[in-house]
């Protein structure tokens, strides 16, 4: 079943985590392109995981199936996988910190992999996986001012203490490549994308809870200033975009870092406010060393995240998925005031 770099899409196409924020908008994409999509979510009676995905334009020829999966119960991942031509798998725990951070972000992460590639075997059928990793698998946990990372990185400096998502991540990518290597000439194609921070449309309420978090703590005011942090930003259509050309243009093994640009906090905040001058966002920037300060006291970041993180510059080299996947970008800022209107005419805030 080897397959050469790209194969062409057709058949069911497998979708876990399709109500998350990045799943959403793959199915979105997928769907306006006339395929069948197999939307996997843990519970189809959910109006906030479910009605966005039921309101979706389908193309001509295209249909799509929301079937209930488990990604901790190897039955439910057969069943769901069992049968489809392709899968992308983005389901998994975007939580940075928790109690127990085995339990709650690495093990679902790692598990729940190992699971989607076992159902894999099982079905026979899969010719392609394309895998959502993440920057976070990229990201060594000491890096320079302006340093310039590479898919040739692993964050493999990683722990249960330090980085628990980056960990779960890292983990996660490593064992797909594992597999991957394993099965030789008999292996699926297979691909993975790593973005960083991802803005652009929510299409339901529970996708604020990830990577939009930063921008919902300006939107509900809950912090009276902002710290001088350097984001990496990519659009969700962006990435979704790059999941679906990764189906047939991907090279086989491939590792695709997808970034648009960057931001200052600071910056952020100040375009949140002048394309939302009725908003009271706060955009008066702490100097470095007070914002140390306030790491020590703050209940969601540590000071060894603080002094690793704040007042320094990373870089990405997207070089690949643009001369593979052709892809090309909307701006960071476009992003950013593109999340904002849902919040507002949903009632979202707070």
């Amino acid at each position: 079943m080897g397959m050469p770099e790209g194969h062409d899409a057709g058949g069911v196409v497998v979708v876990t985590g399709a109500s998350g924020y990045i799943g959403s908008h793959i199915v979105a994409n997928l769907l306006a392109r006339g395929r069948d999509v197999r939307a996997t979510v843990r519970d189809s009676s959910d109006p906030e995981r479910v009605d966005h995905l039921r309101a979706m334009t389908i193309g001509d020829g295209g249909s799509l199936e929301i079937v209930e999966m488990d990604l901790l119960e190897a039955e439910s991942v057969n069943r769901a996988v069992s049968g489809c031509r392709e899968v992308i798998h983005t389901a998994a725990v975007v939580v940075l910190n928790a109690k127990n951070p085995q339990e709650k972000i690495v093990d679902p992460s790692v598990i729940g992999t190992k699971n989607v590639l076992e159902a894999i075997d099982s079905a026979g059928t899969v010719e392609c996986l394309v895998h959502t990793s993440s920057t976070a698998a990229i990201r060594p946990q000491n890096w320079a001012d302006g340093q310039v990372l590479t898919t040739e990185t692993w964050a493999d400096d990683s722990n249960i203490d330090n980085n628990p998502y980056g960990l779960a991540k890292f983990s996660a990518e490593r064992l797909v490549r594992e597999w991957h290597d394993s099965k030789g000439d008999e292996a699926p194609m297979m691909v993975t994308i790593n973005p960083c921070v991802v803005l652009g449309p929510p299409l339901s309420r529970r996708h604020l809870r990830g990577s939009q978090s930063f921008v919902m703590t300006l939107l509900n005011r809950e912090i009276p200033f902002v710290v001088p942090m350097h984001i990496s930003i990519v659009d969700v259509r962006d990435v979704a975009e790059a999941h679906v050309r990764a189906l047939t243009q991907g090279k086989e093994a491939g590792r695709y870092l997808v970034v648009s640009g960057q931001m200052w906090f600071r910056d952020v905040a100040r375009a949140v406010k002048a394309a939302n001058p009725g908003l009271r966002i706060p955009t008066k920037q702490v100097p470095y060393l007070l914002s140390l300060l306030v790491s020590i006291f703050h209940p969601k970041i540590s000071l060894s995240w603080a002094r690793m993180h704040l007042g320094k510059r990373l870089f990405w080299d997207v070089s690949p998925a643009e001369k593979d996947l052709g892809m090309e970008w909307r701006s960071p800022e476009e992003s950013l005031l593109d999340t904002v209107p849902p919040v507002l005419e949903n009632g979202w805030m707070g």
